[in-house]
């Protein structure tokens, strides 16, 4: 839900001294930029009092503002910069406590934030302007393009009106595996103006059984397969290699920096096992199409280099070149354009890679062919990277070749979506691996996965 904005105009009168909101976020864009979660306000109306819950320097910040200044205000040390995970944020209100300091609680991840960088609590017996008559309610900015949009993923958003919960009611670790998990169907009481939206693909409409549905108040929602229980890898803007890219689309969509060389990889790494994804080329400018698509086990240490070009890398050239730990081979691969989509086939068990020209294996690949490496390009098994630039994973990248060109890519990671739009529904559409849960454009060799967390454990 990247820059889109829900809403919820003309609440009735609730609990303005006790509520909680919670939710599951995967960020996409960091900085300085305030991208507000949730807020409650009358600016729709042509007031000035909000709540609101934000991120800011990529620190968490709460404030009530009224008469034109902040009255309330909760800062974290912290900063919250993970783009490959969710997080989990409770943000517990209850002004009816005596100590001050409980009258606004922030949990991240099940845990209770205790160190901040401002702290303002409000007074006993305060109202919030969350639950006024007449105001409207918000995710995903402060307002309808308001100016301040969140920019990522939330899942499975809850708020409850007249009770303050710990996270505990939201989510619980895993007695195996020691993570935080999600409760699909918490126990707690919603009241007036709470709701749950996000739920498994349901949309806007309010599971919590009050009926308060949201509304669409600008952007595209995009119902993901990305979630807290199955986390698709994306394009990493940490490792964005000199500043060679922009992001879109919870960085799944990529624009290549005229300027600078240079690729970007995916967030998840992977030392074994058999994964595929799809890479859609969607525009060019700036002379000849340089695009390059494929895989990296290498951090990029200097700005004239590409995929393929050293060690630990691969890439496919749109003019049908195939670039490959250090060197160029002479190919019968087909040169791509915009809109074409590549596959990309990678299997770590026998170190062979493929790749697919909307469904065509080039070089007569076989994805399946395991040991014999029909049509495959060779690669070093993750063991045996060495060297200073060595990650010692392999990642999904892209980038492009040549410093005068831009070139637009967009990643199907198994979510469904080149950017914005998903994919067409036809008989050669792929599900990758007994995870079952990923679609893509073309058939998916057997035996593959999507690269999330979900496949990783297969």
């Amino acid at each position: 839900m990247a820059n889109t904005t829900l809403q919820r105009l003309g609440i009735s009168a609730g609990d303005r001294t006790k509520w909680t909101f919670s939710a599951w976020v995967k960020r996409s864009k960091l900085g300085t930029d305030a991208q507000h979660m949730f807020s409650g306000n009358n600016e729709r109306t042509g007031g000035s009092n909000y709540s609101s819950f934000y991120f800011t320097n990529d620190q968490l910040k709460y404030y009530d503002y009224y008469s034109s200044s902040i009255q309330n205000t909760i800062t974290t040390n912290a900063k919250y910069r993970d783009v490959n995970g969710f997080y989990h944020f409770v943000l517990a209100y209850d002004t009816t406590q005596s100590t001050n300091s409980n009258r606004i609680k922030l949990y991240v991840n099940g845990e209770q934030v205790t160190s901040f960088d401002t702290a303002s609590y409000p007074g006993s017996s305060e109202g919030s302007f969350m639950n006024v008559s007449g105001y409207d309610n918000y995710i995903g900015d402060q307002k309808t393009n308001a100016g301040y949009p969140f920019s990522g993923s939330m899942s499975h958003i809850h708020f409850t009106d007249g009770t303050a919960y710990d996270a505990s009611a939201f989510g619980s670790t895993d007695a195996t595996t020691g993570e935080w998990e999600a409760k699909t169907s918490p126990s707690v009481t919603y009241g007036t103006n709470g709701f749950f939206i996000l739920k498994d693909g349901n949309g806007i409409t309010d599971q919590s059984g009050e009926g308060n549905d949201f509304t669409l108040g600008g952007g595209t929602l995009t119902d993901l397969k990305d979630n807290p229980d199955n986390v698709f890898t994306t394009l990493n803007p940490l490792d964005n290699f000199y500043s060679a890219s922009t992001f879109a689309n919870g960085n799944t969509s990529q624009t290549s920096n005229a300027g600078a060389y240079g690729w970007v990889p995916s967030t998840l790494g992977i030392t074994s096992g058999k994964f595929y994804a799809e890479c859609k080329q969607t525009g060019f400018s700036g002379g000849s199409n340089y695009n390059l698509i494929g895989i990296t086990g290498s951090q990029n240490d200097a700005s004239t280099h590409h995929l393929g070009q050293i060690a630990y890398t691969a890439g496919y050239y749109a003019q049908g070149n195939v670039y490959n730990q250090s060197g160029s081979t002479t190919s019968t691969y087909a040169s791509y354009t915009t809109n074409d989509i590549i596959g990309v086939a990678l299997d770590l068990d026998n170190n062979k890679l493929y790749f697919s020209k909307n469904g065509v294996w080039q070089n007569s690949g076989d994805p399946t062919s395991g040991a014999t490496g029909t049509g495959a390009l060779n690669i070093t098994a993750p063991s045996a990277m060495t060297g200073a630039t060595a990650t010692g994973v392999y990642r999904f990248a892209s980038g492009d070749y040549g410093n005068t060109v831009v070139v637009n890519n967009s990643w199907n990671f198994g979510n469904g979506y080149f950017g914005t739009t998903a994919i067409t529904t036809n008989s050669g559409n792929g599900y990758a691996g007994a995870e079952g849960s990923s679609k893509f454009n073309y058939t998916v060799p057997t035996g593959y996965s999507a690269l999330n967390t979900k496949g990783l454990n297969e």
